[in-house]
């Protein structure tokens, strides 16, 4: 069993309502890069972290096609939300829609046991943007915090099961760099995250972005585009 993150699929429906190569040539055919890479790489018995902003839909009716084809792709995959999946509702009406084909993290966790008999915990929380950035506002601000407590709960819920591996997903980045410390780091650091994978950095912002190990900590960023459309394998 191997564990993979992806994220930012932005998928938008068959035939694609909105065609991503507007961002950039790389992004043409995008989808079916995903699929191609995902088939060759991920067996129905790997975990899939898919890191927010999956489909552009509007509500979760509209969705239904994207979800289709990415339940029908091989693996266990565990959904977050990112700021453009206006479709994602309640979870009672994702659960009881998609019950069997998604797992859905939002500031929960995950309990895993490989072959070895290793315990691994992944935690799922949106994240939101970081002091740091230049329109950071007082209402920001609010969410940040919000957002910290929210992914707490989640390592808190993780811990209980003493997992020898602890996982931290993200839609937004928990630090953009090296020297950066935000209320993300400093609780992941708390309960000893080992892994944090995150997304919604796109295109040639992601030069700056820091990734690597710090203060124990691997972070990587798998925004689709920034990994050639191809699934980070975190474990």
């Amino acid at each position: 069993m191997h564990i993979y993150a992806i994220g930012d699929l932005h998928l938008s429906g068959e035939p694609a309502s909105k065609p991503m190569e507007i961002f950039g040539e790389h992004w043409a055919g995008h989808k079916e890069k995903i699929q191609q890479n995902w088939l060759a790489t991920v067996q129905d018995e790997d975990y899939v972290i898919i890191a927010g902003d999956i489909s552009w839909a509007m509500n979760l009716k509209e969705a239904a096609v994207d979800l289709e084809w990415l339940a029908a792709l091989p693996g266990h995959k565990l959904l977050m939300r990112g700021n453009h999946d206006y479709w994602w509702t309640s979870l009672s009406k994702m659960r009881q829609q998609y019950e069997g084909k998604f797992a859905f993290l939002q500031n929960s966790s995950i309990n895993l046991e490989l072959e070895d008999a290793t315990k691994v915990a992944i935690c799922g929380t949106r994240g939101w943007l970081l002091p740091s950035a230049e329109k950071f506002t007082a209402e920001d601000d609010k969410i940040y915090k919000r957002e910290s407590i929210r992914m707490e709960l989640g390592l808190q819920e993780a811990v209980k099961q003493k997992p020898d591996i602890l996982i931290q997903a993200l839609h937004y980045p928990p630090l953009f760099k090296e020297d950066e410390h935000t209320l993300f780091t400093e609780i992941m650091q708390k309960y000893g995250v080992q892994y944090c994978v995150f997304g919604h950095i796109h295109g040639e912002n992601h030069i700056t972005m820091f990734e690597g190990q710090r203060d124990g900590i691997s972070y990587k960023l798998v925004s689709c585009d920034t990994q050639g459309f191809k699934l980070f394998q975190i474990l």
